[in-house]
């Protein structure tokens, strides 16, 4: 199987990959290359696979076959090991300039194995703007060998100028059919959950096989989407808000702080702390301070991403109740992401007017903006229960 065939639901987005990874072939075989480029931007909705096709892509690159999925290139890629290639992630709210300079510096270099040097940018848009016009210069003008690989939601999150300058491939929402199919023969999940998580993550992919695989997953949501029906006065609508947001700290601090430990650890090892010697380990952790800060900041960030993630996934959830409530009032024949909560979705569609409905999704897409522009979340979410109990406010 070929590293295109693990890409859920994206046969057009494949057929254009594995055609430029043989033109990158016939380019490095001396020939015109038509259709291979040094600069490309990944976009589609969460989950449909962005950094998924983009490491495919670069396994293509690599590998004699242009993808077979199966060579020591192929499996270098899977795991991460391949030496000419460099996967960025920021973890927090953004990327700075100085870690794109260093970046820039890394990607100039020559291939280790003679064939491209791939740099794979996941959440690209989270670039500064100083960022974005020193990636803007690189990839302008790259070295011979130097392929980059950006990954953003939207192309419209990208500065005009870069995006300009990459092929774009646009990744979509996968059906619901094939997510399932692959919870179902690559996970053994059971066909009714397999349908359910499939349904309910709404196409993507990594939080459909959470929900399949982790009951403490499933429990989150059905607390997310409890929220609606506890709104029966302001209190209630100030203790949801609360919950929702206490809930988001315990997640990501479950999530970071193994993380943040082990690298401190690391850190602490480099600069010298244990070594034996008088004075040794004393003048090595204070040379170190300043690294030591550097990695604590850069892991409040973390944090703080964290948490506005975890907050946004429950928003969106909450998005996809109200958008069925709205199915439901105009009585359309779509699949519901909420199916398995069909009698609750049909109380509040007879008990509410489709504008009021519109209202409250405004509600919480308004809050998501607010979260984006760094609103205390608390303040923020607050703002939205009380919009959801009372939409024509």
């Amino acid at each position: 199987m070929g590293v295109f065939d693990d890409l859920v639901g994206q046969e057009r987005a494949a057929v254009t990959l594995r055609r430029a990874a043989r033109a990158g072939a016939e380019l490095l075989a001396g020939g015109r290359g038509a259709g291979m480029t040094h600069a490309w931007l990944f976009t589609g909705p969460p989950g449909s696979g962005r950094e998924e096709a983009a490491r495919a892509f670069a396994a293509a690159l690599f590998c004699p076959d242009q993808g077979c999925g199966h060579c020591d290139m192929c499996h270098q890629v899977a795991i991460g090991s391949h030496p000419d290639l460099e996967i960025v992630r920021p973890q927090g709210l953004s990327y700075g300039i100085k870690d794109t300079r260093r970046l820039i510096l890394r990607a100039a270099g020559a291939p280790t194995l003679g064939r491209w040097r791939v740099v794979l940018f996941e959440d690209a848009d989270r670039a500064t703007e100083g960022a974005s016009n020193a990636l803007l210069k690189a990839i302008e003008e790259p070295p011979p060998r130097t392929v980059w690989l950006l990954c953003a939601p939207a192309p419209d999150d990208m500065m005009i100028t870069i995006r300009s300058r990459c092929r774009l491939v646009t990744l979509v929402t996968p059906p619901t059919a094939a997510v399932a199919h692959v919870l179902a023969t690559r996970e053994n999940v059971p066909p009714a959950m397999a349908e359910f998580a499939a349904r309910a993550a709404q196409g993507h992919i990594d939080r459909a096989r959470r929900l399949a695989l982790d009951e403490e997953a499933r429990k989150r949501r059905d607390a997310v989407l409890s929220i609606p029906r506890s709104l029966t006065g302001v209190g209630e609508c100030v203790v949801a808000a609360e919950r929702l947001v206490k809930t988001a700290e315990e997640e990501a601090a479950a999530v970071t702080s193994v993380l943040n430990e082990s690298e401190i650890a690391e850190l602490r090892k480099i600069y010298g702390e244990g070594s034996s010697g008088k004075g040794l380990n004393k003048g090595l952790i204070r040379g170190g301070a300043g690294a030591l800060k550097e990695l604590e900041d850069r892991q409040k960030s973390r944090a703080t991403r964290t948490k506005r993630d975890v907050i946004d996934a429950a928003l969106l959830d909450l998005v996809a109740f109200y958008r069925d409530v709205l199915a439901v009032q105009f009585g359309a024949h779509v699949e519901l992401a909420n199916e398995d909560r069909r009698a609750e979705l049909e109380g509040l569609a007879g008990s509410s007017s489709p504008e009021d409905t519109l209202r409250r999704i405004d509600a919480i897409m308004r809050c998501r903006e607010r979260l984006a522009a760094n609103v205390n979340p608390q303040m923020a979410v607050e703002a939205m229960t009380i919009s959801l109990r009372q939409p024509g406010l």
